[in-house]
């Protein structure tokens, strides 16, 4: 019977000296006199196994990342990995690899280039500091999900085909669609909103998003993984911030428990309970008066005043919540009606219930209440340039839709700001930008 890495030093101590049966993948190969060493790799971790030539071993043609079937007794060996070790009996080649690795999959990945990891990505998510960050992202969707439906949510899934968009400015990705023209969802904005409008009052989904922006940053993708919630009867975006206060506590919770050993390989730690929990809730203006402030003091002196909530504001917004309330989560409110889409429910003349969540640095949320009165969304329209053909599936408004608001958070942001990563992309299986279509 197969036994995983992980669980071979307790099969060792429950059951010593009986044979086992380990598979996985060659990771390390050390010879030292008759006794070759081999680092064995499966899903769960690593294991030593020794291998003797008075056994009758010839690991001649042994290759790196071929993958093998092993038959030994475990022993505990303080020195090995874990503190045990397999003697083995039996070694059996299930697919040889060839020898000429493009990538190096026990390299040291903070000496490879993100090009190099994402060309060769077959191999490069082989190396467990890579897989781990896919382990946290999992986690991220399953307490995601976990945590709404306990809230009494239900899942949707929407279409991803779309005939115009759901916001101003964002560009589409146009789809030949038999005779007509289509788009890739920029998001599943609408639908959500007829959902909530049907009865099931609160929705959420986990699905592709694409967005076809020319943007070529660390912070950008064009097609991501969108952690998306609706609800009905809510008052103001303070509804929203406090379910997302509990997603967010949820989630670091969940990562505590199952993925330590994931976070341990990239020096990450989650916030707790109570960080989520002071995270402030700043108004547009404020939170300009303060970055300006932070920009202007100290370190972080800068000639030219800030105007917007730019990723430098971000920055600087997080770092002065993090040195005065002691978390890194900020939430800024009330932003401009020149800055939200035309559905943003209005707070006055000029101020809007929607709000951004930023984390460490950087956006992971943008949402608010939304207008569910289906005149008054036809009144704002000139005001955005657009016509009544613009708003076709928000016709259902006029059959009674409750007040309702929700909002989207970037699973690859998130991902990318609880392990500390560089770019984006290294929190996507098979990034797309501008330039990468393959793998």
């Amino acid at each position: 019977m197969r036994v995983l890495a992980k669980d071979i030093a307790q099969t060792c101590r429950d059951k010593p000296g009986e044979t086992v049966e380990v598979f996985g993948w060659v990771h390390r190969i050390r010879e030292l006199g008759g006794i070759t060493f081999v680092i064995l790799r499966d899903r769960s971790g690593i294991l030593q196994l020794v291998l003797s030539e008075a056994e009758g071993f010839d690991i001649s043609d042994l290759t790196l990342e071929s993958s093998v079937q092993v038959v030994g007794v475990p022993a505990l060996n303080e020195k090995a990995p874990g503190g045990v070790e397999l003697r083995g009996h039996k070694v059996e080649y299930i697919a040889r690899s060839a020898p000429d690795l493009p990538y190096q999959v026990n390299a040291d990945t903070g000496k490879i280039g993100l090009e190099a990891i994402l060309d060769h990505r077959a191999l490069s998510l082989r190396n467990p500091k890579i897989r781990a960050i896919f382990k946290v992202q999992s986690t991220i969707i399953e307490a995601f999900s976990q945590y709404l439906r306990g809230q009494d949510f239900t899942e949707i899934k929407t279409s991803k085909l779309v005939g115009g968009g759901t916001e101003g400015g964002a560009e589409l990705f146009e789809v030949a669609y038999f005779d007509k023209k289509m788009y890739l969802a920029q998001s599943p904005q609408i639908y959500k909103q007829i959902m909530v409008a049907s009865g099931l009052e609160r929705v959420f989904e986990v699905a592709p998003a694409y967005r076809a922006e020319k943007h070529d940053t660390p912070r950008h993708l064009n097609e991501y993984v969108s952690l998306d919630v609706e609800m009905a009867f809510i008052e103001s975006e303070q509804d929203l911030i406090d379910l997302e206060k509990g997603i967010l506590s949820h989630i670091f919770i969940e990562l505590a428990r199952k993925n330590t050993a994931d976070l341990a390989l990239w020096h990450a730690q989650v916030p707790d309970a109570q960080a989520v929990c002071q995270a402030p809730i700043i108004p547009y203006e404020e939170a300009l008066r303060i970055v300006n402030a932070e920009s202007a003091s100290g370190a972080n002196k800068q000639k030219s005043r800030i105007f917007d909530i730019n990723p430098e504001a971000e920055r600087l917004l997080c770092d002065w919540a993090l040195r005065e309330k002691g978390t890194d989560l900020v939430f800024v409110n009330e932003f401009p009606r020149r800055y939200r889409p035309f559905y943003t429910y209005p707070l006055d003349s000029t101020r809007t219930m929607s709000f951004d969540a930023l984390f460490r640095g950087l956006e992971i949320t943008t949402g608010g209440r939304r207008q569910h009165d289906y005149q008054a969304l036809l009144e704002v329209l000139p005001k955005f340039g657009l016509q009544e053909e613009a708003i076709a599936g928000y016709r259902a408004f006029q059959y009674g839709c409750p007040p309702h608001g929700g909002f989207a958070v970037g699973c690859e942001r998130l991902t990318q700001k609880i392990l500390g990563l560089n770019n984006v992309k290294e929190a996507s299986l098979f990034p797309r930008d501008r330039k990468r279509i393959e793998p």
